[in-house]
């Protein structure tokens, strides 16, 4: 581990002594973690982190107290306010109201992520003129009524058609407009019956979705397990139903030098191996953490 890291680490081990974390402030990258992630900084080290220039970390802190965070929601920065958005609660009243008013989208975008929204104000950002707002709001709001869902699924912009088919439950009278639109089709197939058609469409991910379909017949599995996409294959070769002899003769068509295409195979087969984890850095004690200090000259 390198000195920024050891620092980096260190600004965020628990009980640190006060004094402490305040020299490791005046260390760019240090500071940054220490106001991302530390639960514990008392009024005088948030002005100074502040002063220093990291407002935008400590906005992203859920543990800063209201009053703090509240100013982070009036900052001239965007990218400030934004950080802010995304966990702020309603204080003072009224406060994410404003927010849904921001004249930057990014603010509306990350305000879809805050867990205190009300439903009526995710209702305002589903409205949003900006496509990522949608978007955002799609992503976290999956409970939204059915009214919302059916605008999203039927919006203007593909991407979060996609989006929205993939998060809500399409409405019935919905689908043979998703099945429709060559953006939302792989994903609506999961919501009707596999068909000969769909298994020969020229979209690959057509026909990985069905090949995945829990109802695929016996016939269209043995058609698509010769299918020329590599993915659709593998589809088949990860079904629990697929008899072990196909499974094998598949998976031999499966050999590439590529390590991420091997990857996402195996890992779709269940039989990938993750990279061990990095191991926590070592709890400093006091003299430790003097010696990093002045190692850094802070």
């Amino acid at each position: 581990m390198n000195l920024d890291a050891e620092l980096s680490a260190l600004a965020v081990q628990e009980d640190l002594p006060v004094d402490l974390v305040r020299r490791l402030l005046q260390h760019p990258q240090a500071r940054r973690s220490a106001a991302l992630l530390r639960r514990d900084l008392t009024p005088e080290l948030l002005d100074e982190i502040i002063r220093l220039g990291s407002a935008r970390s400590l906005a992203a802190n859920g543990f800063v107290p209201a009053k703090f965070r509240a100013r982070f929601a009036d900052s001239p920065e965007p990218l400030v306010r934004a950080a802010a958005a995304a966990s702020v609660t309603d204080e003072p009243p009224g406060l994410l109201a404003r927010l849904t008013a921001d004249r930057d989208p990014t603010v509306r975008e990350f305000l879809a992520m805050n867990e205190h929204l009300t439903p009526e104000l995710f209702a305002v950002l589903a409205e949003d003129p900006e496509p990522r707002v949608r978007s955002s709001v799609v992503d976290h709001w999956r409970h939204a009524p059915e009214p919302v869902r059916r605008a999203l699924l039927t919006d203007s912009d593909p991407n979060i058609r996609r989006a929205a088919a993939s998060a809500y439950l399409p409405p019935a009278d919905l689908l043979p407009d998703l099945l429709a639109d060559p953006h939302t089709r792989a994903i609506a197939v999961r919501h009707t019956g596999p068909s000969s058609e769909l298994a020969a469409d020229p979209d690959s991910d057509v026909r990985k979705a069905v090949a995945a379909h829990p109802d695929l017949p016996t016939e269209l599995r043995d058609l698509l397990a010769g299918d020329r996409d590599a993915f659709v294959r593998n589809e088949i070769a990860a079904r629990a139903d697929t008899p072990s002899t196909l499974r094998e003769s598949i998976v031999a068509t499966l050999a590439t030098d590529d390590p991420v295409t091997n990857w996402l195979l195996s890992f779709r087969r269940n039989t990938h191996t993750c990279p061990p984890r990095t191991p926590a850095p070592p709890k400093l004690t006091r003299e430790q953490a003097e010696d990093l200090l002045a190692r850094a000259a802070l």
